[in-house]
């Protein structure tokens, strides 16, 4: 009895401990609660939108001032695996030229373009090469005299 019981309780041990990731769901940004959206009418402040909905996570002052307010939930079957956008809401209040809001906007996976809140990078022309291809490339500057260097160390000229 008491070795099938050390045994069962080894055996539940390992289970759960495998079990700890799995279906993992990760929520980024803000959380849209329908009663404070409602209390941004169309003609509210900006003060009243700031004291309603909080602090935007983004903003834009192209023709006019706009909040954005993101949201964005991201699964992954297990801890380790990279999370895959499954959900994102974007919630757009447009302001007039006075300050008060013209417009509510509501934008969905659907409706466009992602908005990437995790990686913090910004896409770049030109070609994406690995430490590896630039050495080897023979380009100009740093990855040139590397490369350079790399001929010389195997005997090529």
């Amino acid at each position: 009895m008491g070795k099938a019981a050390v045994l069962a309780v080894c055996v539940s041990l390992a289970l759960s401990s495998c079990t700890t990731g799995i279906g993992e769901t990760i929520y980024n940004g803000y959380v849209l609660d329908k009663g404070s959206l409602d209390l941004v009418p169309e003609g509210a402040s900006r003060e009243q939108v700031l004291l309603s909905l909080g602090t935007p996570s983004t903003t834009a002052t192209f023709d006019g001032e706009v909040f954005y307010y993101i949201s964005q939930k991201r699964s992954r079957p297990v801890a380790f695996m990279k999370p895959r956008l499954v959900e994102q809401t974007v919630v757009a209040i447009y302001f007039n030229k006075q300050g008060t809001v013209a417009r509510r906007a509501s934008y969905t996976l659907q409706d466009g373009k992602v908005f990437d809140t995790i990686s913090r990078t910004t896409p770049t022309g030109g070609r994406d090469l690995t430490f590896l291809q630039q050495l080897l490339s023979g380009g100009a500057g740093a990855a040139g005299g590397g490369a350079a260097a790399f001929r010389n160390m195997m005997g090529g000229n």
